[in-house]
């Protein structure tokens, strides 16, 4: 193994060398070396803090940056080959994680500790990392019989698969549907930035000829293709045939997730009653703020009752632009639909605010956008950011490299981009991830504390035409969004690795950083300082700064009842929902539906079989986090807006407190215990109704 470079790095992986061949062997000796160190800790009876918890740490630590690589590869880099051997492999991770929560000695050292006299000397940060060691262990079947243990380890590891499975279906659906537009009638409203994705994906393809002007022209369901063309084509069935497509995505045929997600759900029943809950949702809750499922109905409630009229006023608003009945007859059957919802939106919002997507793209190159992000950090936070792209192995030739440095020069972190879409082997969608965290016990000789590095996914649009990536503003917002994340993880200040950064902080708290940071894509200053024209260095004209910042609460009832209609199917999965009775998740998607929405859901509608946050990811009875979290960024935001944007003083002052909490004390307190700590008080839902407009509803 001494020349696996996936196991042999110090500083940063070796990405460019990593293979395949690799994993298998690097992996089953990692395990090996883990199981070893396991079982000498075990047998060395630990009493301290030092003798338990450190080389604990220690161990967790080597697997997880280690088969952190795997899995970040299987989201950016996905291939049948590495498929082969990940699915196997995930089963042998998830083995031994449940080996190590299960392991009664280790149990009953926390436990000792915990009671122990030194216990009365600990830090915040070594207190809730032992409760946290505890739980979990408790969590994990560690007070299981011998019968019990072995059925909670098979639905784990039945879990994992079917999660990868779900996960992959969503993939290959995705990748496998394409429309290929040969007349140029077929394209009349498209944008020339989606000709322009749209005729390199026919060269990917095997059209080499393909032009953005002369076609062919190739369109998938990946986001970057599939929501500008629903937004600008004014071919109606063509509309209709993406539409459908995608809302039924990963239900049908060799990638069907409908018996994935039953299954998924009905383990994981078994599972909480093994723990001795009544639901899952239970189970799930008991790692989070929310205290119950009651709490989180009360606060879906509340956004439900909030939006409702806003997102009826809504539809009403596109009905008259389309003429409906008028633009498409009288004929019942030609009332607005899902796929004109939005086309038509986007007609409003030209309307109403005057703004094209289209026309604000060049104001957006990622260059210029990156550079105005990292200006806002470093006035806020008093760090300085600076690109080191070259200094590091990447797995892919569009992948940047940033370091991350304290206001005396000193390194604080790092972190990698992987900015653009690539729906052949990338998961689409956004996310943060940690390669590896801040910890005083991982630091190498004469380090303090080794630091931290993020990973940031996106999916735009990648440069085509000889122009650079050029994003549209709800890009601009996930990217913001993405770099809250790593922000958390990149500037605490906790060096216990298992309550830095991200680590150990309740899920439905996780998304405070990032919203926050989304706000500021509403401030003007920040505004004047990112959106600059690509080719002729031309600021964002003030007037159309007034008209963006006016249009944030464009459309919001509808996208609070979104929200809360994927909250509430969660909920719903996840705490009353039996799938060994009659209904189906269909049945309860479509009760759910029909709550929520203001259009009435088609009757192929099986978005539930793309639903990965919950039945991939990490949001199972987690989705209202989302909302949960939004409530805080809205209250914390608040802060600086009551303080006035325009008060550099001010803002340089909340922005270092911000990041003295919020920022850096990752898992270390209880999040609410961070964040009065930042505001002075508990937070309230006036801040986020406000922001969008809702407050009077």
């Amino acid at each position: 193994m001494e020349n696996n470079p996936l196991l042999n790095w110090d500083d940063l992986p070796s990405f460019d060398r990593i293979e395949t061949r690799h994993i298998e062997p690097g992996i089953r000796a990692l395990l090996e070396d883990c199981e070893q160190a396991v079982a000498r800790l075990e047998d060395t009876s630990p009493r301290t803090w030092r003798e338990l918890m450190d080389p604990l740490e220690r161990i967790e630590d080597d697997l997880g940056r280690i088969w952190g690589i795997v899995s970040h590869l299987h989201g950016v880099k996905n291939s049948p080959e590495l498929r082969e051997v990940y699915d196997p492999l995930l089963a042998e991770v998830v083995k031994f994680g449940n080996r190590l929560g299960q392991s009664k000695p280790l149990y009953q050292a926390y436990c000792a500790l915990r009671d122990s006299k030194e216990a009365n000397s600990f830090v915040p940060a070594q207190q809730r990392i032992l409760d946290s060691a505890i739980r979990e262990s408790e969590l994990n079947g560690v007070g299981l019989d011998d019968a019990d243990q072995d059925r909670y380890n098979e639905i784990s590891q039945r879990l994992a698969e079917l999660s990868t499975k779900f996960s992959n279906n969503v993939l290959d659906a995705t990748k496998a549907f394409k429309i290929k537009l040969t007349e140029a009638e077929e394209t009349v409203g498209l944008p020339e930035t989606l000709l322009e994705l749209a005729a390199d994906t026919a060269r990917q393809e095997g059209h080499e000829e393909a032009t953005a002007s002369g076609g062919p022209w190739v369109l998938t369901l990946d986001y970057p293709s599939f929501m500008p063309f629903m937004q600008h084509s004014k071919r109606r069935d063509l509309r209709e045939r993406m539409y459908r497509a995608f809302i039924s995505k990963a239900s049908d045929g060799q990638w069907d997730n409908k018996d994935v997600a039953r299954e998924i759900i009905a383990l994981r029943i078994d599972k909480c009653r093994l723990l001795g809950f009544d639901t899952f949702a239970a189970l799930s809750l008991s790692r989070k703020m929310a205290t119950d499922a009651e709490s989180v109905r009360r606060l879906l409630g509340e956004l439900r009752a909030a939006g409702r009229g806003a997102a009826e006023r809504d539809m009403e608003a596109l009905k008259e632009l389309a003429g409906v009945d008028g633009v498409y007859g009288d004929d019942e059957d030609e009332e607005l639909k899902h796929w004109d919802v939005p086309y038509w939106a986007e007609r409003l919002r030209e309307a109403r605010y005057d703004l094209k997507d289209e026309e604000l793209r060049p104001f957006f190159p990622l260059p210029r956008v990156l550079s105005g992000l990292f200006e806002l950090t470093e006035r806020l936070f008093g760090v300085r950011l600076e690109e080191a792209t070259g200094e590091a192995p990447v797995w892919h030739e569009d992948v940047q490299f940033f370091r991350v440095f304290d206001d005396r020069g000193e390194p604080m972190a790092a972190f990698y981009l992987d900015p653009y879409s690539r729906p052949a082997e990338k998961q689409g969608g956004a996310w943060m991830d940690t390669l590896v965290g801040r910890s005083a016990v991982m630091a190498s000789a004469g380090q303090a504390a080794r630091l931290p590095v993020a990973y940031m996914i996106c999916n735009q649009g990648k440069p085509v035409g000889g122009k650079p990536s050029l994003m549209t503003f709800r890009e601009v917002e996930t990217l913001f969004h993405e770099f809250g994340h790593a922000l958390q993880h990149m500037l605490t200040t906790i060096d216990y690795g298992m309550a830095s950064g991200i680590s150990n902080v309740e899920w439905d708290a996780v998304e405070i950083a990032s919203q926050f940071m989304e706000n500021w894509c509403y401030d003007r200053g920040t505004l004047k300082g990112l959106a600059r024209h690509y080719e002729t260095d031309e600021p964002l004209p003030d007037e159309i700064i007034e008209r963006l910042l006016g249009a944030r609460t464009f459309r919001e009832g509808s996208n609070t009842l979104r929200q809360v209609n994927f909250g509430l199917l969660d909920m719903e999965l996840h705490e009353h929902f039996d799938p060994a009775g009659t209904e189906t998740i269909l049945d309860v998607q479509r009760q759910i539906d029909a709550e929520t929405l203001i259009l009435p859901s088609l009757e192929e509608d099986r978005f539930f079989c793309s639903f990965s946050h919950i039945f991939a990811g990490g949001y199972a009875a987690g989705y209202y986090s989302y909302k949960w979290s939004e409530v805080l960024s809205a209250d914390a935001f608040s802060a600086f807006e009551e303080a006035g944007l325009e008060n550099e003083e001010e803002m340089q002052r909340l922005g270092r407190r911000f990041r003295d909490t919020i920022l850096a004390l990752g898992g270390s307190r209880h999040p609410m215990d961070v964040f009065r700590d930042f505001r002075g008080r508990e937070p309230t839902t006036e801040a986020l109704l406000r922001q969008g407009g809702l407050l009077h509803e």
